[in-house]
């Protein structure tokens, strides 16, 4: 009795042992992703990164088949956000909106816990020209208003921004050295608190994003776009260049995962945001709401960063001198 007790016991823990493998094996050849994904945006609630997510989030979702949850790091421009980013587990499951060229120029000034090479780009997916805009009421009616009181009152006027060696703040300062205007830049922690105090009439002026400036476009008046050419959306608002300000401005917004992440992990989530950026529903809305739709993938976006970071170094350098 006690031997059939013993064979009988050892068959349980035999049979246990046979499941627990192939409960093992069936989770090993399971496909990614198998459970929630987090995306994470370095901005606040409302801004731009944040809008854009909530677009892409119910695509996402049907294409990958798994809940992508959108959570916030907000602080220093970004960075805090990028730093997690960089020190993530490889894994699929971790994946955070990037702007160029914060990415780009924050480790250029200082120490922030990322390198621009660490930046693994899955896709880029939206552009935002910038712009100089004046409320409505603002005594300020031209281009040349605005540079020519800031020429006689060095440091008087405030231009507001999103973040810190950002590329709203990156304007700001190719302004002040192409225009000769000393400006006071106010960094905001998303474009958000930043149009919040614009249009609440605490700041003289803003370098603002082409969404926002067409949202409330009733409320403001474009003195001049940092683009090469006049933005549809205001054909009637000239470029900086017009004026001999030779700059041009802009955001580019994407998706990235730590370094390290397996290839084959990339290229499913690359599929999922290209699909995405390319459905009619989401390019229509961003041109609505004022954005420039793109889709690049990994290795174009890759190529795009090495570029700017080229371009935006030169830049920067120039800007020190």
């Amino acid at each position: 009795m006690r031997s059939k007790t013993i064979f009988v016991i050892l068959g349980v823990v035999i049979l246990g042992s046979w499941l627990g493998q192939q409960q093992a094996w069936a989770q090993k050849e399971k496909p990614y992703p198998t459970r929630q994904i987090s995306y994470l945006i370095c901005f606040d609630p409302g801004g731009q990164s944040d809008r854009v997510a909530r677009l892409q989030q119910p695509h996402l979702d049907r294409i990958l088949g798994q809940k992508v949850l959108i959570d916030y790091k907000v602080g220093g421009g970004g960075a805090l956000g990028w730093r997690e980013l960089v020190r993530g587990k490889p894994d699929g499951y971790f994946m955070v909106g990037f702007n160029i060229p914060h990415v780009i120029l924050q480790p250029l000034q200082q120490e922030v816990g990322y390198k621009t090479e660490q930046i693994n780009p899955v896709c880029l997916f939206q552009r935002t020209p910038l712009a100089l805009a004046v409320l409505n009421d603002s005594p300020y009616k031209t281009l040349k208003d605005f540079i020519e009181f800031g020429k006689k009152n060095p440091g008087a006027l405030t231009i507001g921004g999103s973040g810190t060696f950002s590329g709203y703040h990156m304007a700001a300062l190719r302004f002040e050295k192409l225009s000769g205007v000393k400006v006071t830049y106010v960094p905001f922690t998303g474009s958000a608190p930043q149009m919040t105090a614009f249009l609440g009439g605490h700041l003289a002026a803003v370098f603002g994003a082409s969404d926002d400036l067409t949202r409330f476009r009733d409320k403001l008046r474009v003195l001049g776009f940092a683009t090469d050419a006049r933005f549809p959306e205001f054909p009637d608002a000239p470029t900086l260049k017009e004026a001999g300000i030779e700059m041009a401005e802009a955001v580019d917004r994407g998706a990235a995962v730590p370094p390290k992440t397996p290839d084959a992990i990339v290229k499913k989530l690359e599929a999922a945001f290209v699909e995405t950026a390319k459905h009619l529903d989401v390019v229509a809305e961003m041109k609505k709401q004022g954005f420039v739709p793109i889709a690049m993938g990994h290795q174009e976006s890759k190529v795009y960063l090495d570029k700017m970071t080229a371009i935006y170094k030169e830049l920067a350098a120039g800007l020190k001198k």
